[in-house]
């Protein structure tokens, strides 16, 4: 039995010694949970459609035409704006009973930033 544990200590050993990588992963802790964070909120078809209804606009979008547009009820729909709020891909500006949504441009441009940092490799080559 002391033979045999001898005998894995010395493999893992050598394992260690000719796994060593000289990559270096390309986003720090803070990056990859921002990146986890907007992958999740960008993982809901309904979501991607809202982003995308916004970017095709030319300014606001009233939440009544933005729910107009799904067959959801107002409340999933809000549900879904906030998630989009919470990354920071969107902003709404309350003008009576209603918000008016747009896009945070910087913002989905640090986002399309983020997404080539994180498969860049793949995207690229």
């Amino acid at each position: 039995m002391k033979k045999e544990l001898t005998l894995i200590k010395n493999t893992v050993a050598d394992l260690g010694a000719c796994c060593k990588s000289t990559i270096q992963p390309a986003l720090n802790q803070t990056q990859a949970e921002q990146a986890a964070n907007l992958f999740a909120a960008l993982a809901d078809p309904t979501r991607l459609t809202i982003l995308n209804l916004l970017a095709k606009s030319q300014g606001e979008v009233c939440v009544c035409d933005i729910t107009a547009s799904f067959k959801l009820g107002q409340p999933t729909i809000s549900h879904h704006l906030k998630i989009l709020r919470d990354v920071g891909l969107i902003t709404g500006d309350r003008r009576g009973k209603w918000v008016y949504y747009s896009l945070v441009r910087s913002q989905v441009a640090s986002a399309k930033n983020l997404i080539q940092e994180v498969v860049g490799t793949l995207i690229s080559g």
